[in-house]
């Protein structure tokens, strides 16, 4: 496939009738298109992290009731889906992305490598940071990799996606609109360097007294700004040609030196 249709949909999936309500949004993205659906930040949470209470129900096995929820609304919808849980895991816990295909089949999982700890966002004290690095996956002849919101300004990761082979780098979120400037000149450099398409999708709003807010956003490889919007559902389209074009541009073709990072990176001592 020479194209992909992906919808970035700002909406949260908790409390009654959630699994009623993920159905209805990944309808309504698939029927303008959309072949992939990114959630935003442990969609199917809560904002647990605007305190530092901790709650037992809100971390899950791989294949509890969140994931249920998303793998079983995926199938019933038939659509890919970017989704997420806090994972309980050998003792921790962890903010996980999976990624579902049309038929409900898990892909893979990501976890969050960087995790903040300030008010209203009091992560650390929720779950660990990732151990499990940077894995892309197929779908639908697309290399796709996941970083979850602070990951995202950590550029490394973005570049380690790239050099592994991803055309696509999806960032599921949960920001405060102050902040929202901060981001954007971020992922238009991450989309620029990597020659990847980059996007990020949004919780939708205030929560607990978090002023959460502020758009989705895709951007080319090529640095062009595609869609930046606060709608529900926001789609786009990303393109082989596209991809391949920028890595053949400054500064796409650019070697990657993994090698001399790799040197650098051993000789510093954190």
């Amino acid at each position: 496939m020479d194209s992909l249709n992906i919808a970035m949909i700002s909406d949260v999936f908790f409390g009654n009738g959630a699994k009623d309500r993920l159905v209805k949004r990944l309808q309504e993205a698939k029927i303008s298109g959309a072949q992939l659906v990114v959630l935003p930040e442990i969609a199917c949470n809560p904002w647990s992290p605007a305190t530092k209470n901790i709650c037992t129900e809100d971390a899950e096995e791989l294949g509890g009731p969140r994931c249920s929820i998303q793998m079983d609304a995926a199938k019933e919808v038939g659509i890919g889906l970017v989704g997420s849980a806090i994972l309980s895991k050998d003792g921790h816990r962890y903010n996980t992305c999976l990624l579902w295909n049309e038929g409900g089949e898990l892909l893979g999982t990501y976890q969050k490598h960087h995790i903040p700890e300030e008010e209203g966002f009091w992560e650390t004290s929720h779950y660990s940071p990732g151990t499990e690095g940077f894995p892309v996956f197929d779908f639908l002849g697309f290399k796709i990799g996941i970083q979850i919101c602070s990951d995202m300004n950590r550029p490394q990761g973005s570049h380690l996606l790239a050099a592994a082979g991803a055309d696509v780098i999806v960032g599921p979120r949960s920001t405060e609109l102050a902040t929202y400037d901060k981001w954007r000149p971020v992922w238009i450099a991450n989309a620029l360097t990597t020659g990847c398409y980059i996007c990020s999708v949004n919780r939708p709003s205030p929560e607990d007294g978090v002023l959460i807010g502020g758009a989705s956003i895709a951007i080319a490889p090529n640095g062009e700004v595609l869609v930046e919007s606060c709608d529900a559902i926001t789609l786009f389209k990303v393109r082989q040609s596209t991809i391949q074009q920028s890595r053949i541009d400054y500064p796409g073709y650019l070697p990657c030196r993994s090698e001399l990072y790799a040197r650098c990176w051993d000789g510093i001592k954190e």
